[in-house]
């Protein structure tokens, strides 16, 4: 059993994380990441001492619990951009905070650092509402470029098409055919993806209310940092980590929102597409850097999530993710490890660490930390 314990800063309670009912649990690990979490509340998505809390949360954890395995999630600069208004200067300021916590994480931690980033932010174009169509279109609250079309009609299609903030339409069967060998529910895939250029977004059912300023751009390539080797493509970086874990303390380190072209410190470029395809931060490049193996599908953009009506869903504080992904880092890795991350309901799921602990936020709104411990 898994276990969530759920910090409001006044109050901690402790859940099965499967099924989200309340359970009890004194054992020392369990001790351990409750004494953390009272030591570090989560200062908000959009405040400049968000990356300072991963940080320092991590580096309290290893004191702790002595990991072989550490994976860290920086998110802040992809929050603040997207949803507050900044000038360059603001966000030069931003990015060397960011990386002034990744040089004081990896010298206090003594951690070999494979550092990402998921890729440039771009200033928003414009929305295209596809809210009118005969058919149902659905985006999520992150993908910017990305929708998928639900039974158009031939008008949707053509309409859809006609527009000049579309770059393509594909196919449910083009799209399974992009990925070789990928594992898919066909039911979750919609019937048709469509794909904006850069700097536009779709408003459709699902997408945020929120005002945004920035979404994220076309990074077929982003960039990589390590002393651990190179790297070609994005399903390479688990190998890095993977080659070295038998002789050192390495650190996934992955920096949302932060591409080729703000990326502070020696970096090589990385493949981030497969085929037409390229990630967008999210559960799905994140699990392709920890599984190694390309994850589109895992839970695909433009998905039908109203279809899910189980009254008692399993993992109700893991967002859309159903069930504990399979062969990611800490899964696979019989060693102590841990995740720190502020990137709400990604951070416990997509590395698969013994303990990990992430901001329990919901739309920005600060409800206080998450710790996770997996047996």
């Amino acid at each position: 059993m898994s276990l969530a314990i759920v910090d409001a800063r006044q109050w901690q309670n402790l859940f099965d994380l499967r099924t989200g009912k309340k359970v009890e649990d004194d054992s020392p690990k369990t001790r351990m990441v409750r004494e953390v979490l009272e030591r570090h509340p989560y200062p908000g998505d959009t405040t400049d001492l968000s990356n300072r809390w991963v940080s320092d949360t991590a580096l309290d954890l290893i004191d702790r619990y002595d990991p072989r395995l550490v994976c860290l999630l920086y998110a802040h600069q992809y929050f603040a951009m997207r949803h507050v208004r900044t000038t360059e200067a603001d966000r030069r300021a931003m990015f060397a905070d960011l990386f002034r916590e990744v040089e004081r994480f990896v010298t206090g931690s003594g951690c070999a650092p494979v550092i990402v980033g998921t890729g440039d932010m771009t200033d928003l174009a414009g929305e295209l509402d596809l809210s009118g169509l005969e058919g149902l279109a659905i985006s999520s609250h992150w993908s910017a470029r990305y929708a998928g079309l639900h039974q158009p009609s031939e008008r949707d299609l053509a309409y859809v098409r006609a527009q000049p903030q579309v770059e393509r339409i594909v196919s449910r069967a083009e799209w399974i055919a992009t990925v070789p060998g990928a594992e898919h529910d066909p039911a979750r895939i919609p019937d048709y993806l469509a794909l904006a250029r850069e700097g536009w977004t779709f408003r459709t059912t699902g997408t945020s209310v929120r005002q945004v300023f920035r979404i994220p751009a076309a990074s077929r390539l982003i960039p990589v940092a390590t002393p651990l080797g190179t790297v070609d493509a994005i399903t390479g970086v688990r190998g890095l980590i993977d080659a070295r874990l038998d002789r050192t303390r390495n650190a996934l380190i992955i920096l949302e929102g932060v591409g080729l072209r703000d990326f502070g410190i020696p970096h090589a470029p990385c493949d981030n597409s497969v085929g037409w395809f390229y990630y967008e931060p999210g559960d799905g490049q994140l699990l392709t850097l920890t599984t190694g193996t390309h994850q589109v599908f895992a839970y695909p953009v433009g998905y039908k999530y109203a279809d899910e009506t189980d009254a008692n869903p399993d993992y109700p504080y893991s967002g859309y993710l159903k069930r504990i992904p399979e062969h990611t880092l800490g899964r696979d890795f019989n060693g102590p490890s841990i995740a720190v991350g502020n990137h709400s309901m990604l951070t416990h799921m997509v590395f698969g660490t013994d303990v990990a602990i992430e901001c329990f936020a919901r739309n920005l709104y600060n409800q206080g930390c998450l710790g996770v411990i997996h047996r």
